[in-house]
């Protein structure tokens, strides 16, 4: 619960995309009236945005054991062999914010990929509360469904004009334990960088590990970029995640930002830190030039 706390503080409220993407192009900017009208204050809008000239922007959907799961995309137009990266989404799943941070990288030169990984369990927009959200979908989407849809989506990008020997994940609090999660169980991928993800928890059947449990073993490099305000993911657990990294041959690295707390990315809300965000994106691409994703 303490991931849905931090990410309740505020809720992006519906705006159409820069692009002209139909809303029901299944990006969500909003988790509905109910929702929207208990949480705290938010910006309007994202702080940044980011426009599609000179990309190609919009939904392509995966097919993965009959399912349909719906995948937002950006990339240089008319361009291939590119590096791929993951872009996973906070639990509120992919609205305008992590379509804007999928463009952000495709102005790089990056084929970007932001999958929804909660259809199966439903909309987010939906739910009336965060109770209802971690009951009714959150605790509900199973490591081995997310595992699943990511390695299909790994396999679209390299037959669809990604760079197989350059490919990276990235995601933020929920999709930044998944980060962790995914570096471990591919290790074909480059890179990783979690931004502030659940390190530490209790185990079940849909999550029966949590980072700290593959660490020592863990081959893939995964940037951490953390806030030593947050309450929610302690230093305690930072230190144990360090610890058991240094019992493997990982090369896995931690950023701890004094002056954030939870969520410092997201320029939709209260909690972004704008020098911090920009130092962390800038040490997220040279992580990923450094390991070979560029």
């Amino acid at each position: 619960m303490d991931d849905l706390k931090r990410d309740a503080e505020s809720l992006l409220t519906k705006t159409s995309l820069s692009d002209g993407v139909d809303r029901r192009d299944f990006l969500k900017v909003a988790l509905g009236s109910g929702f929207a009208a208990a949480a705290m204050p938010v910006m309007a809008q994202n702080v940044i945005k980011t426009d599609t000239a000179g990309l190609t922007a919009g939904t392509v959907t995966l097919t993965v054991d009959g399912q349909t799961v719906p995948v937002y995309r950006a990339q240089p137009e008319g361009k291939t062999n590119l590096p791929v990266v993951l872009v996973i989404s906070e639990i509120f799943g992919v609205h305008e914010h992590i379509a804007d941070v999928a463009r952000r990288f495709a102005k790089l030169g990056y084929l970007a990929l932001a999958p929804d990984l909660f259809v199966r369990q439903g909309d987010p927009q939906k739910s009336a509360s965060i109770a209802d959200l971690q009951r009714d979908i959150i605790s509900k989407t199973p490591d081995t469904q997310v595992m699943a849809d990511l390695d299909a989506l790994v396999a679209w990008a390299k037959a669809n004009g990604g760079n197989p020997d350059k490919i990276a994940i990235t995601g933020f609090c929920w999709g930044g334990r998944v980060t962790w999660m995914y570096a471990a169980h591919n290790p074909s991928i480059k890179a990783g960088v979690a931004w502030y993800g659940r390190l530490v928890g209790t185990s079940n059947a849909n999550t029966p590990k949590n980072p700290i449990d593959i660490a020592a073993t863990l081959n893939v490099p995964v940037l951490g970029l953390y806030g030593e305000k947050d309450t929610g993911i302690t230093q305690d657990s930072v230190k144990a995640m360090q610890a058991m990294l240094a019992k493997g041959p990982n090369k896995s690295t931690f950023v701890v930002y004094p002056n954030s707390g939870h969520a410092f990315h997201a320029d939709y809300r209260p909690s972004y830190v704008e020098a911090d965000a920009k130092d962390g994106w800038g040490r997220m691409i040279a992580w990923f030039r450094q390991n070979g994703v560029a």
